[in-house]
């Protein structure tokens, strides 16, 4: 199996989970996070996970993009049993599927927003000049195409996020999983970057799940859902 024959598997269904359970063991204590998560994400489906701090939001993002498994359920991107793939697939899974925009950006400051944004196509083994060409066009679309030259230190804080939405975007994924994107943001640029991420949704089609406290952002995706007590409602 490959991520080509992962994206071509004949599904309705992007990303699903089962009856998922996490759980963790602090000082001796069992904590459950979640507690029989069912969930179906589509092609194209733009969905808000509310909740207040604490409640689990992050751990549900991290299990649904292959970073945590659960601890009881079924996670399935496509067809396919996420958790029953070995590491290298999980790898291309996340390279080359899934995008990530956290909060914090993450971005390495030594690089300029060029260099930051054509790492995933450099890890995914395409020549440096094609990957400089696909992050010179994503970072267009994202309207940075004046600032691809300036080292993170040199940007905005939305200008940052718009680099790692970029980051993001670069393989094409079917699915971005956001925690918490506008977060770390003033309001009037947290709600650029909320436009730009349903923007990216309804030009390109990419699936997209947001961890959010940001009720502007929530009220624009096609679906919302909260978590309360480790459970969807």
């Amino acid at each position: 199996m490959n991520s080509q024959r992962i994206s071509e598997a004949s599904s309705s269904h992007m990303l699903s989970l089962e009856n998922v359970f996490k759980s963790f063991t602090h000082q001796g204590d069992l904590i459950e996070v979640l507690k029989g998560i069912d969930l179906i994400i589509r092609p194209g489906d733009s969905l808000a996970i509310m909740g207040v701090s604490g409640v689990g939001k992050s751990t549900l993002l991290n299990v649904m993009g292959s970073l945590d498994p659960p601890t009881k359920g079924v996670v399935k991107f496509r067809d396919f049993h996420m958790y029953e793939m070995d590491e290298r697939r999980l790898t291309r899974l996340r390279n080359r599927e899934i995008g990530f925009v956290f909060q914090f950006h993450h971005l390495l400051p030594e690089l300029n927003a060029l260099e930051n944004t054509m790492m995933p196509a450099l890890i995914a083994r395409h020549p440096k000049k094609k990957a400089i060409g696909m992050a010179r066009e994503v970072l267009g679309k994202v309207g940075l195409e004046k600032r691809m030259t300036h080292r993170a230190g040199e940007l905005s804080g939305g200008e940052q996020q718009r680099v790692a939405i970029a980051r993001a975007l670069i393989m094409s994924p079917k699915l971005i999983l956001g925690d918490e994107p506008t977060g770390n943001l003033d309001w009037l640029t947290g709600q650029e970057i909320a436009d730009l991420l349903l923007q990216l949704n309804q030009d390109s089609g990419v699936a997209m799940v947001i961890a959010t406290h940001n009720q502007k952002l929530a009220e624009k995706m096609s679906r919302k859902v909260e978590l309360i007590d480790g459970r969807i409602r």
